[in-house]
């Protein structure tokens, strides 16, 4: 079983019409930033905001009518079931989705509201996986997997045709792995376009599913934990796709949390979109591994944007902190009338924000006739912060970061 480039030409032919064309552009800030000429392809505008309709629906339209009558199944933990959702509705075709409990709940309501009936059961995508294979015998289904089919990696690898086509002599591809779907069909296209290109996979650090196979260890005991990337969460590689892309890989990295989120906050504040965990690891590959990247033209896919809006305040809010634009000081004086009016006055004279004010006059080790302070501040930067800090010591009111 492989996957050829003329397989991946068909699934382009077949799409043409029925998905987006979507752009790519090239990043100044992000280049400055990460010190690659960054080129971005993105895929969140798709009309179910990720890549994955592509393969979804290639696959679709190769059944017979006999296998539309019977319906579809799939399991995942959001974009693939919403893509198959929306084009099997279009199609006329039933389709039932199983997804993990930890699904993000935008990913849950927008499948459901494609018209597919939504089975939520499993810790994770393997373990729902299991339960809509037993569906699938149980009601005669058409399975249709996310990543291990040939028919979906040939639909995901019209992404890179499109990318080659945009600009044909980009140097490096940075792509998320997850089952290995969308590298394997990237890399097939985009090697037989251009042989030289370099092809990096990028996965979670704590699922290592590709690098684990690769290494001939077996991980889907001991990966997991509660990652931002969770739809490139998965234990076990597909088999197939892992067939297909070992060969024309170049390198597999690991990637850490915080670039993820990183990552996220940056297409946010630079390019104005929005961009999920998974949909950000090619970024978040070019933040953690500079010199891997560095004065090339780099590929990026953005491969999704469904994001819980609650979850991406969180990022956005700790991207804060972590640049220190929003910072908690603790001050401990005498509790006298004006003190509080004393640290706000100087606070706005230096041009931060007070955000929220804590007083605390109970702590133990504080004096008695003294009171405590936590102020949070909105400032412009670190350099900022300290200024206001400077400026708070020369007043007589030393503050510590809390």
């Amino acid at each position: 079983m492989t996957l050829s480039i003329d397989d991946i030409r068909a699934a382009a032919d077949r799409l043409k019409g029925h998905i987006e064309r979507t752009p790519m552009r090239l990043s100044r800030t992000l280049s400055e930033i990460t010190g690659a000429e960054v080129w971005v392809k993105f895929e969140n505008l798709q009309f179910t905001a990720a890549y994955k309709e592509r393969g979804a629906l290639n696959k679709l339209l190769q059944l017979t009518e006999a296998e539309r009558k019977r319906g579809v199944i799939a399991a995942s933990a959001g974009n693939h079931s919403q893509g198959l959702a929306y084009h099997a509705a279009r199609l006329g075709i039933p389709v039932t989705i199983v997804m993990p409990s930890g699904t993000p709940f935008v990913k849950v309501q927008q499948t459901r509201a494609f018209g597919a009936e939504v089975v939520i059961d499993g810790d994770g995508y393997d373990e729902a996986s299991a339960h809509a294979r037993r569906l699938c015998e149980a009601r005669d289904l058409v399975f249709v997997h996310p990543f291990n089919d040939l028919d979906v990696m040939a639909g995901q690898g019209t992404v890179a045709l499109e990318m080659f086509e945009d600009m044909p002599d980009l140097d490096i591809l940075p792509v998320p792995i997850g089952g290995g779907g969308l590298i394997a069909g990237v890399a097939t296209a985009a090697k037989h376009v251009k042989p030289d290109v370099r092809v990096i996979g990028l996965e979670p650090a704590m699922y290592p599913s590709f690098t684990a196979k690769m290494r001939g260890v077996n991980t889907a005991s001991t990966s997991g934990g509660s990652t931002i990337a969770e739809g490139i969460a998965v234990k076990q590689v597909g088999d197939v796709s892992y067939s297909v892309a070992r060969p024309l890989l170049d390198e597999v990295l690991l990637v850490e949390e915080p670039f993820f989120e990183r990552a996220v906050a940056l297409y946010c504040n630079v390019e104005k979109t929005v961009a999920e965990g998974a949909g950000a690891a090619s970024l978040a590959g070019l933040l953690a591994y500079p010199d891997r990247f560095r004065g090339k033209k780099a590929g990026l896919i953005l491969t999704g944007g469904n994001i819980d809006t609650r979850l991406l305040a969180s990022v956005l809010t700790r991207e804060l902190v972590r640049d220190q634009r929003l910072v908690s000081l603790r001050i401990i004086g005498d509790d006298r009338p004006g003190l509080l009016a004393n640290v706000s006055r100087i606070i706005g004279e230096m041009g931060a924000n007070i955000v929220e004010v804590a007083h605390n006059r109970l702590a133990l080790d504080v004096p008695a006739k003294g009171a405590e302070f936590d102020v949070m501040i909105e400032t412009r930067d670190a350099q900022h912060t300290e200024e206001i800090m400077a400026a708070l010591r020369d007043q007589g009111y030393p503050p510590r970061v809390v």
